[in-house]
């Protein structure tokens, strides 16, 4: 499917999505919002994909039909998964999800006692409508940009859903896991972080197949909505299997004076494509997204991102850094946006690629829309390859070729992780570093 392919049948027809409703036990409302997207989605099947988003990405052998949304009865037990995170620190709480379906949730009960709701979002959107709905796919993930969202709003199974209430102050972790097993299962999980005015929190997030070779397919949304002078801290390493496609529509709000640390890392994923916005809507708001991607074999990942200024007196700060090998590739379309209205906007967004192989292959394309005159943005790409002189300094030295590139490629991560405070992430990163140079265990 190209972007200006027609596709013809799905796998997730009128039938499919009946089907899919009827075996779900949801309030009138939540299925209404379903039926809405679901309508959209089919139309928006007619017409062709954003080509300057999607004209990079090849379709052509993507097909929807070959994956299915497992039953609740289908989910297993998590035991033996194996996690980058999970099981290396202490958690606040924490949430698993497997082939779309929670499998285990937990809240520590100083937590719940300060009013916050962390778990399963199919379980606590109904239950706790009045203080989740006003939030959810309304102010982020818009359901509406593509047949990517659409489809998500109309399908989406479950995921975590973090909710902290006015001045609480979560200081330990909270985690989130959301992983695959059953070959052609398709996952529609869905992250909503809120934290009211004055709150603050760290999520870290991971996704992981628990198969090395089971095709899957992760077609999912994440919206971090940040309130006044409220600070967020949220980490989501993708670390899917190479037969997984993962795409995925991710947003951010953030309000006056509110702070949000954003870091990706694109590890695993056959193909993956991430529409990554990131919106200042209060003066003073600031926000910092980092991200860390490793590619290998034939992989493709692509991110689209934008940093949206809105108010005056907004900051956002974007650093991509790029290890590629092999035959893969990894493409980057950023854009910094400036309304009239945000006078004394700093915006900044760089991207940096580092290529281990003469067949790799990286795409870097920033941008700016500026349309206010009092502002500072400033935006730049760099890509090259390793220095032979530097790998041949190292080696006379008795350092073996392996360490020589783990050196380097630890200290063109440098930047990247120094801007993470959250030590267990600066730590699984270098460790993921060493896997994927095919050192460590």
């Amino acid at each position: 499917m190209t972007v200006t392919d027609t596709p013809s049948a799905t796998g997730f027809d009128q039938s499919t999505f009946d089907a899919f409703l009827t075996a779900r036990n949801e309030p009138d409302w939540m299925q209404d919002q379903r039926r809405e997207a679901f309508a959209h989605y089919q139309r928006m099947l007619a017409e062709p994909l954003d080509p300057e988003e999607y004209k990079r990405l090849d379709l052509r052998t993507f097909r929807p039909e070959q994956y299915g949304i497992k039953d609740a009865g289908d989910a297993k037990q998590e035991a033996g998964l194996s996690t980058l995170m999970r099981d290396r620190a202490e958690f606040g709480g924490s949430v698993v999800h497997q082939d779309g379906q929670c499998v285990s949730s937990s809240l520590s009960d100083e937590l719940t006692a300060k009013g916050v709701l962390f778990g399963d979002l199919s379980e606590l959107l109904p239950k706790h409508r009045e203080q989740l709905e006003p939030y959810f796919l309304t102010r982020a993930v818009d359901p509406q940009a593509d047949r990517f969202s659409a489809w998500h709003a109309a399908f989406w199974t479950g995921g975590t859903v973090l909710f902290v209430p006015r001045n609480v102050q979560i200081d330990v972790p909270l985690y989130s896991l959301i992983s695959l097993s059953e070959d052609g299962a398709a996952d529609f999980s869905h992250t909503l972080v809120i934290l009211e005015d004055g709150a603050s929190a760290t999520l870290l997030e991971e996704t992981a197949s628990t198969d090395p070779k089971a095709a899957g397919l992760h077609v999912g949304a994440v919206e971090l909505i940040v309130g006044q002078e409220a600070k967020l801290r949220y980490v989501q390493l993708q670390n899917w299997n190479g037969s997984v496609k993962h795409i995925a529509h991710q947003s951010g709000r953030v309000a006056k004076d509110a702070m949000l640390q954003w870091t990706v890392g694109a590890l695993g994923a056959k193909m993956s494509h991430i529409h990554q916005d990131v919106h200042l809507d209060g003066r003073g708001a600031d926000a910092q997204v980092n991200g860390v991607t490793f590619a290998t074999d034939r992989q493709l990942l692509s991110y689209y991102t934008q940093q949206t200024h809105h108010q005056p007196d907004t900051h956002s700060d974007l650093l991509y850094k790029e290890v590629l090998r092999d035959k893969s590739r990894v493409v980057w379309r950023g854009m910094i946006k400036v309304d009239p209205d945000a006078q004394k906007t700093d915006g900044y967004q760089r991207n940096d690629a580092l290529m281990l192989s003469r067949d790799a292959r990286a795409d870097a394309i920033p941008g700016l829309e500026i349309e206010a005159d009092d502002v500072r943005c400033t935006h730049g790409a760099t890509a090259g390859r390793v220095d032979d002189e530097q790998l041949f300094y190292a080696m006379c030295r008795g350092i073996s070729e392996y360490e020589a590139m783990h050196m380097i490629v630890e200290g063109f991560f440098a930047a990247v992780y120094d801007r993470i405070p959250v030590e267990l992430v600066r730590e699984t990163l270098s460790h993921v570093v060493e896997r994927k140079l095919g050192i460590g265990d």
